[in-house]
């Protein structure tokens, strides 16, 4: 029907990756019970930290962001919080404990969301693992992404922060145990204490992460604790080393 103004409406067929993602997102919605907590973190270390990284010559071929000192976190808070890379295999009522973080990267594409995703991301050091990430969001948004680099995942990051978006409530990608996403890095006042103790006003960069897992698996306390974790490591990123 024609609308105010002589315009009428398109339809789009419903189908190719648009289709799949709609059916597994639905499902998702409806049979994971989703848990969402947020944490506001002063990013402003990691932000330091990736512009040295920016100006070191080891890294000078890779393109370094923040997304890859969030990538890293989550793998250093998982091996903290192993629960939250398990499954909940509903068929033979078992909780499996996975060996490998299979760690998806959200990628928006002109086909739609794509999530492809490292295969055990664990065992790569910070180089290796930004070379992986390139590679993977290089094959998503121009290649052709084969099913073994999208299916399989553990656990997905989604940087929902590029758009100028704060915070959502992300669903959690099926047969994976949860979802975090990053907010836009933006200057803001913050409360900091100096080495006197006393506290004062600042300028600082400031970031939101939103996670969200499921909740048959993943108790609340273990939930809150992974999401501390990563957010005290991208407050100090030298406190990855230590839990490394």
């Amino acid at each position: 029907p024609a609308a105010s103004g002589g315009l009428t409406d398109e339809r789009l067929p419903i189908k190719g990756v648009r289709k799949v993602t709609a059916q597994a997102m639905v499902s998702s919605a409806f049979t994971a019970p989703h848990v969402s907590e947020f944490y506001t973190v002063d990013m402003t270390r990691t932000m330091e930290f990736v512009k040295e990284l920016q100006r070191d010559r080891e890294f000078r071929d890779v393109k370094v962001t923040p997304n890859l000192i969030v990538a890293k976190a989550c793998l250093i808070a998982m091996k903290r919080e192993p629960m939250m890379n398990a499954l909940w295999d509903e068929a033979n009522a078992e909780i499996v404990m996975r060996s490998e973080v299979n760690l998806g990267i959200a990628a928006a594409t002109d086909r739609g969301l794509l999530v492809p995703n490292i295969k055990d991301a664990g065992r790569f050091g910070l180089l290796d693992l930004a070379r992986e990430m390139a590679k993977l969001i290089d094959i998503a948004r121009h290649g052709k992404p084969s099913p073994a680099i999208l299916n399989g995942g553990t656990f997905t990051i989604s940087n929902i922060g590029v758009f100028g978006v704060d915070a959502g409530t992300p669903i959690i990608k099926p047969g994976e145990s949860g979802i975090l996403a990053i907010g836009a890095v933006r200057p803001m006042p913050w409360v900091v204490t100096n080495d006197a103790g006393e506290q004062d006003i600042a300028i600082r960069q400031v970031a939101q992460l939103s996670l969200s897992f499921d909740h048959r698996l993943i108790d609340g306390d273990v939930g809150s604790r992974f999401l501390s974790t990563v957010g005290q490591i991208l407050e100090n990123p030298a406190k990855g080393i230590a839990w490394a």
